[in-house]
């Protein structure tokens, strides 16, 4: 599945907020060497429940505005 995701860095929170057909994502680490991007990963991974691994940005990795894609398929605890 792929997401659009506008992302917030050097928030004093983590979280993912929905908001219609957008997902706001709120991370505290920096953008800087690529901090925010992998704190993105690592939120939307908890979030939909798969490895780190399965997620990727598929456009807009020097951007707020950023598509992920989401492996559907896997899933924790499966093989």
């Amino acid at each position: 599945m792929r997401l659009e995701i506008k992302v917030f860095p050097k928030s004093s929170r983590e979280e993912l907020v929905k908001s219609g057909s957008r997902i706001k994502a709120y991370v505290k680490a920096a953008p800087d060497r690529g901090k925010a991007n992998k704190a993105l990963l690592d939120l939307v991974a908890k979030e939909y429940k798969v490895k780190k691994c399965d997620v990727k940005i598929v456009t807009g990795k020097t951007s707020r505005n950023k598509v992920l894609e989401v492996s559907e398929d896997a899933t924790y605890g499966t093989k």
